[in-house]
């Protein structure tokens, strides 16, 4: 009997062999895609709150297999707090990074483009008048998020447009933040 083996391809640290393995999964049964990530959150004293990120369901079954990850947050002393952790616009900011930059790297892995160094700024602007409830005109979120990226290797000023589209195209957070998205918040009475 002759074993099989597959030859495992990764590009720019993406197992590529198993993404289009995966891809051919979720072709053949699309259930497989559908995921519910969550996380709690406890607030602990003035503006300081813990949120906590465990389990999430995917795959079609729940995962409890990873260690708990506790997320600080917190405002800065002019917005009333102590600085024990960033405050929940800048964690926005960092899921926007971080999920622009996954979806930029797994594309262009997935392209066979292999990229050398991925790095991105953020910077957001927000009126806390509106938080604060001292204008109505003023909105209670970002006003503009500015994202720039550098990005080294082998490619093209073209490619690299590509990637950051692409990135901006498949990216959860970026289409969560750039469209209406249905947030139901309501009064646990368990």
């Amino acid at each position: 009997m002759e074993s099989a083996k597959q030859t495992i391809k990764s590009v720019n640290g993406v197992n590529v062999t198993q993404l289009f393995d995966t891809i051919d999964v979720i072709k053949q049964n699309p259930e497989v895609s559908k995921f519910k990530f969550r996380a709690t959150n406890t607030w602990q004293d003035g503006t300081y709150n813990q949120a906590t990120v465990k389990s999430f369901y995917g795959a079609l079954e729940e995962d409890n297999s990873r260690n708990a990850m506790v997320f600080n947050i917190d405002e800065p002393p002019v917005l009333l707090g102590n600085n024990k952790g960033a405050n929940p616009v800048e964690y926005l900011l960092v899921g926007l990074s971080g999920c622009l930059t996954t979806a930029l790297v797994a594309h262009a892995a997935a392209r066979g483009m292999e990229v050398k160094s991925v790095k991105s700024s953020l910077e957001g602007d927000l009126d806390v008048q509106g938080f604060l409830g001292l204008s109505e005109s003023i909105p209670v979120a970002y006003q503009e998020i500015r994202v720039a990226f550098t990005i080294e290797g082998d490619l093209t000023e073209k490619e690299k447009q590509e990637l950051i589209d692409m990135a901006q195209k498949y990216s959860p957070v970026y289409n969560s933040v750039t469209r209406p998205v249905s947030v139901n918040v309501s009064l646990d009475r368990s």
